[in-house]
């Protein structure tokens, strides 16, 4: 079963280590430089992101989100439960909170979009490069509410 709650101090290794594993499963588009850049990026502010975590019966974390506002930053989860039901637990709690919750998604990450618009999401724009200027489209996109 798995249980929604907020992020902990003593969560940051384990949370960097799912999200690690989970861009490395979904997000093979990344030059390994601008891998290692992000990873950096992540590193230093992750552990301390006031985050939902999905966690197992034993506590572990199973997967995560960061809502800003009414968008959700992100929404990453263990390559290892994926297709669970974990993103659409999380997904559900966000859309409970922020009914027209907005999202940005890169447009290599086929399967991330795919979710995405079956949960109901419609894209509202597109970007070619992502938020620090990178040259990895985003497909920005809305929950009609």
């Amino acid at each position: 079963m798995t249980t929604l709650r907020p992020s902990r101090a003593d969560d940051g290794a384990a949370l960097v280590d799912l999200w690690r594993r989970a861009v490395d499963a979904t997000h093979d588009f990344l030059s390994a430089e601008d891998r290692q850049a992000i990873d950096a990026e992540v590193v230093g502010f992750l552990p301390q992101a006031p985050m939902i975590v999905a966690v197992d019966a034993h506590d572990r974390p199973q997967g995560f989100m960061l809502i800003d506002g009414t968008h959700m930053e992100a929404l990453f989860i263990d390559p290892d439960v994926r297709g669970t039901g974990i993103g659409r637990q999380l997904l559900s709690q966000a859309l409970a909170l922020h009914p027209q919750l907005s999202t940005d998604v890169n447009a290599q990450n086929a399967q991330a979009v795919g979710f995405y618009l079956r949960m109901g999401f419609v894209e509202t724009g597109r970007s070619a490069v992502d938020s620090q200027g990178r040259p990895y489209p985003l497909i920005h996109l809305r929950h009609p509410g």
